[in-house]
């Protein structure tokens, strides 16, 4: 009988869900690992081999891990939900002419849920993996917030956890910065995982070419969409491009068009198969409306509520305020112009180094 509880943790194989397990391990909890086979990259036609998380070395890494300290080891198979769910909703996303976050969806709807429902099954008190964010009980909600280490700080893609999730969840990785994480993995015996290479590949694209992955998983899709218009604001006919769903707002690179200046992908029309660019200064938008919300400090939202909002994982936030909107959406009313808001981006809400709350990017305003 441990003296901490029962924990299930989700083993990647890589150096952070590992350590995660023997932090947990050594400061007496039961663990249990379990490694989620998400995808099945052969299935999709691509030019390369599986990495990162999804591979037959990393299931391996991870087992080996939990036999070399003793404690169960599971691989949970969940390919066909998250194949129905998360990249269901990557095509019809980027068809509808939006930019998808693929991770946030996963986190939310598929990997909690199943880690939750093996907990249960399993008789654990907890779930836990290496994500770098920090978990507290305060007014009787469960607080996500930022890491230590800012630099690796996951808060934005985990937005979307329930108070169920949170309520269970331990980050064992949020008091720390990565070059600690490494050194521990070092100090356990484990020299070859300290030095291991991070992926930041969306698992089910690990060539970084979305395009090519929607022209393999749309029938007929290069045939539908090619040789639209790129158009300017004013609606003049300034070239044709290669099929809207392969563009998104702000790119500039790879236009394949030379208007004399940098031009910006500004918004894209799917009705019409039609790209609009524009200069840097047209990307630049002072409003947004939110929808889609998962409330995490707070029950509600207040009108006149102060907040930091980021519009996509790198960005260093950008300093708001909220208001409730029509149909339980916010909007998003930023102290000075932000640039290139995408729809179907996430926005994140914070105040100080706490997540307030996060949705769906619907509309930029002027």
């Amino acid at each position: 009988m441990s003296r901490n509880g029962k924990v299930l943790v989700a083993m990647s194989g890589g150096i952070d869900s590992t350590v995660t397990a023997l932090m947990l391990h050594n400061q007496g909890y039961e663990v249990v690992g379990i490694t989620m086979k998400t995808w099945d990259y052969a299935t999709s036609g691509g030019g390369k081999k599986e990495t990162g998380c999804c591979n037959l070395d990393s299931f391996n890494d991870a087992r080996q891990a939990a036999v070399d300290h003793g404690f169960p080891h599971y691989v949970l198979d969940i390919r066909e939900e998250f194949g129905d769910y998360v990249i269901n909703n990557f095509v019809e996303e980027y068809m509808a002419g939006r930019t998808p976050n693929p991770c946030v969806l996963c986190n939310t709807h598929i990997k909690w849920s199943a880690l939750l429902k093996r907990a249960n099954a399993l008789g654990c008190d907890y779930i836990a993996t290496g994500h770098y964010v920090k978990v507290r009980e305060e007014n009787s909600r469960f607080v996500l917030s930022k890491a230590k280490d800012l630099t690796k700080d996951q808060s934005y893609v985990l937005w979307g956890l329930g108070q169920d999730c949170l309520s269970r969840s331990l980050y064992p990785l949020g008091g720390y910065l990565k070059t600690e994480v490494r050194q521990i993995a070092y100090d356990l015996g484990y020299e070859a995982l300290s030095k291991k290479a991070e992926s930041y590949e969306i698992c089910f694209v690990p060539d970084n070419d979305y395009r090519g992955f929607l022209k393999r998983n749309v029938a007929g899709l290069e045939e539908r969409v090619d040789g639209g218009d790129f158009v300017l604001a004013d609606g003049s006919v300034v070239g044709k491009h290669k099929g809207y769903p392969f563009y998104t707002i702000g790119q500039r690179r790879g236009l394949d068009i030379a208007l004399g200046k940098p031009v910006f992908v500004t918004k894209i029309i799917p009705e019409t198969n039609t790209v609009v660019l524009g200069e840097a200064d047209e990307l630049q938008q002072s409003e947004m409306i939110v929808g889609g919300l998962n409330m995490i400090k707070y029950p509600s939202i207040t009108d006149g509520m102060v907040s930091t909002t980021k519009i996509r994982y790198k960005d260093a936030g950008a300093e708001s305020i909220l208001y409730n909107d029509e149909e339980g959406m916010v909007r998003v009313k930023f102290d000075h112009m932000v640039n290139s808001i995408a729809p179907g981006q996430s926005a994140v809400f914070y105040e100080g180094d706490d997540v307030i709350a996060g949705g769906i990017i619907r509309r930029g305003l002027n």
